[in-house]
């Protein structure tokens, strides 16, 4: 009968029991042995390969880490994502830009014990993840080169970027409009290439997008309102802090910088109203910000629904209308089963008045229909 290694009894002691007693009796018995080290890591890499086979991705869990633990068990498991990589198999640009997205090197170790202590908490909660609906992204042939971005896609981010960094709302406003035309143009044009092609060339895809506290339910409705706007559909992970984005992948793109370039100008936005508040000898709490951020994104979902209907022509709607089904068909297939829930907290008249202006004023609306 075989003895059971320093890491199987210390795991034994921490992982299966979530007693601070348990977790410090694992820490010891692996800070006593020095030569149990290659075998922890080898066992954590083993922990970040199950998680992908359960339908994680790297950001997924550098998110959950950095909520519910600290940044240095994020920075440890950055370094067992990029051990693990090499042994993985072959994945999307999605899936690359998240590696190249990791924060930096792991810390110096302090003492022995600590640095036990963190790896055990970052592995029982590695440990916990449940099944997540798998993205299947597919990775590029063997030797072909990775799609660079698209001029306009380009033209976009420096576009929101000045948007987001103007003190001028009516700027801002300018700027995100003509955003707003170029994505139309670059998904409508992607849609006409895509319905010359061949059938099956193209399927929906899916990618994860972080909608974290605070006022997650007024950004998880704004990151809805953007994905329905253009040809998306989103649902809502409360507990793991993020929205599953189905669509085609050039309106993915343009959900994830909209969104993010929008809810920069809200927090701007909201900054400006809540000084005006206090300025003018009025207390404003948790509730002025909720009920801002909530008129933000319904008056948002406003303006993008009337802005994509002029993009509409009648040549469009047969291709367009093909492809709702299809993201509809693929958002079904992931999620059979799905819940609606109403806002919370919005009973702050002054924050709603305040937040439907700011979202006037970052309108993304099109000054003129594309044809």
């Amino acid at each position: 009968m075989s003895t059971p290694s320093t890491v199987d009894r210390a795991f034994e002691a921490a992982l299966y029991d979530t007693g601070h007693a348990t977790l410090d009796t694992g820490a010891s018995l692996l800070a006593a042995d020095p030569a149990s080290d290659t075998e922890l890591a080898r066992r954590g890499e083993e922990f970040v390969a199950a998680a992908w086979r359960r339908g994680w991705q790297p950001a997924d869990v550098v998110r959950l880490v950095r909520r519910d633990l600290d940044d240095l068990h994020v920075r440890l498991l950055a370094a067992l994502v990029r051990a693990q990589a090499p042994r993985d198999r072959a994945r999307g640009p999605r899936w690359r830009a998240q590696l190249d997205g990791l924060p930096g090197e792991a810390p110096a170790r302090t003492d022995r014990f600590s640095h036990a202590t963190a790896v055990l908490e970052l592995y029982r909660l590695l440990l916990r993840l449940p099944a997540l609906e798998p993205l299947e992204e597919t990775a590029a042939p063997s030797g072909a080169a990775a799609r660079p971005e698209s001029r306009m896609l380009t033209r976009v981010r420096a576009l929101l970027a000045k948007a987001e960094a103007t003190g001028f709302p009516q700027e801002a406003e300018a700027l995100t409009a003509k955003a707003q035309e170029l994505m139309a143009r670059h998904s409508i044009d992607e849609a006409l290439v895509a319905s010359r092609a061949p059938a099956g060339a193209a399927a929906p895809g899916a990618c994860r997008i972080g909608v974290e506290p605070p006022y997650e339910q007024a950004k998880a409705v704004l990151l809805d309102a953007v994905a329905r706007a253009n040809h998306c559909r989103a649902v809502w992970n409360e507990p793991f802090g993020f929205s599953t984005v189905v669509g085609f992948e050039a309106d993915l793109e343009v959900v994830e910088l909209l969104y993010t370039s929008l809810l920069v100008q809200a927090q701007t936005a909201m900054t400006k109203a809540e000084a005006a508040q206090r300025a003018g000898g009025r207390k404003r709490t948790k509730t002025f910000r909720q009920s801002f951020l909530a008129a933000y994104a319904h008056r948002v979902s406003t303006r993008l629904t009337a802005a994509a209907r002029t993009q509409l022509t009648d040549d469009l709607l047969p291709v367009l209308a093909s492809r709702d089904v299809a993201v509809t068909d693929r958002l079904d297939r992931m999620f059979p089963e799905t819940t609606t829930t109403r806002l919370r907290g919005v009973s702050d008249d002054a924050g709603w008045t305040e937040g439907s202006e700011a979202a006037d004023r970052a309108r993304v609306d099109p000054r003129r229909p594309l044809t």
